[in-house]
């Protein structure tokens, strides 16, 4: 059996807030740390039937960004889920609600710009 091996590194600030967060994982061809502005890490616990998460971002994230990244990890997970479990109807209703998630924040964005 093979294994793979993940290390992320967080830099943090005297009030333990991310500065920066960098990663690398043995099994890829960039052989030097990659940065990163925000991760979401998730495990799932079969014993306790609960999600393990740690979501962390650095301070000089934008909003923008988040947005973004965000609505990329809803339409990831859809593609997940419908890989995993071939339910048509809720990778559709999950990628729905991304799209209307994203909509209504660019939409939030154009009105606070106006003012």
């Amino acid at each position: 059996m093979s294994k793979s091996k993940i290390t992320i590194e967080v830099e943090l600030n005297e009030n333990k807030i991310p500065e920066a967060i960098f990663w690398n994982a043995s099994d890829s061809t960039i052989e030097q740390q990659q940065k990163a502005k925000a991760m979401l890490l998730a495990f799932w616990d079969s014993a306790d039937k609960t999600s393990l998460r740690m979501d962390l971002w650095t301070k000089d994230m934008m909003v923008d960004e988040m947005a973004d990244f965000f609505y990329q990890t809803f339409m990831s997970m859809a593609d997940t889920y419908g890989r995993a479990t071939q339910h048509k109807e809720g990778v559709e209703n999950m990628k729905k609600f991304a799209k209307e998630f994203y909509q209504g924040f660019r939409e939030k964005q154009l009105k606070e710009n106006k003012a």
